[in-house]
């Protein structure tokens, strides 16, 4: 009856695997880094029995590459780089965890490790540092150059021509005589009457306005 009730979760393929790490990366110049420890967590009600594959098995010792895992238990597996050389640098290799559970042989589900051999922790770390300041300079320029254009614009730009031109028509407006003035010599065709002055004034107070905010 147990087995009934599980059995619907045990497909081919598709159960999680759960194993920490997720990547391994050896130090050529940090021996201590040669050996390191990939577990595997078994959460199920059942035990699992379970195999580690390689892509480049030459290069790498695996302890206790098979073996099972209890119910509700972990094991740790110990993986060896035998092969730490130049030439390796930087190049990914692969693990895969198979599991299957103990009456069966098929494979229940999967898990990849990738595994990596760079030349010195220093270097690594460096070089992460470096990433970082220049992420944060880009951030930083970033930054400033989107606020950089509004002050540009502010100081470069002025009163276009036309508003220039605008005004002293306004100017000139407000010189000009009024209706009714009998004693100005300026012909009769050019005298306003007071609502076009005032409309000028208008204008012109609204030029004044806008060449001050620039």
């Amino acid at each position: 009856m147990h087995q009934q009730k599980r059995q619907p979760e045990l497909v081919e393929g598709n159960l999680p695997v759960f194993v920490f790490p997720t990547e391994l990366i050896f130090y050529a110049d940090d021996q201590s880094t040669h050996k390191q420890v990939l577990t595997l967590y078994n959460p199920y009600e059942f035990a699992l029995k379970f195999k580690v594959l390689c892509t480049t098995p030459n290069k790498y010792v695996v302890v206790d590459a098979a073996g099972a895992v209890k119910p509700q238990c972990c094991v740790d597996i110990v993986v060896r780089h035998r092969d730490v050389r130049s030439c390796h640098y930087g190049v990914i290799d692969k693990f895969r965890l198979q599991v299957s559970e103990q009456s069966q042989r098929k494979a229940l589900g999967r898990k990849e490790v990738v595994a990596t051999l760079l030349p010195s922790a220093k270097e690594q770390q460096k070089e992460e540092e470096d990433k970082r300041i220049k992420e944060h300079l880009t951030e930083g320029l970033f930054f400033e150059q989107s606020f950089q254009p509004g002050k540009n614009s502010a100081v470069s730009s002025g009163p276009s021509l036309l508003t220039i031109f605008l005004g002293v028509v306004c100017i000139a407006a407000l010189m000009l005589p009024t209706l009714g003035d009998m004693e100005s010599l300026v012909p009769l065709y050019l005298h306003l009457s007071v609502n076009q002055k005032l409309v000028a004034a208008y204008i012109l107070g609204l030029i004044t306005m806008a060449i001050l905010r620039t």
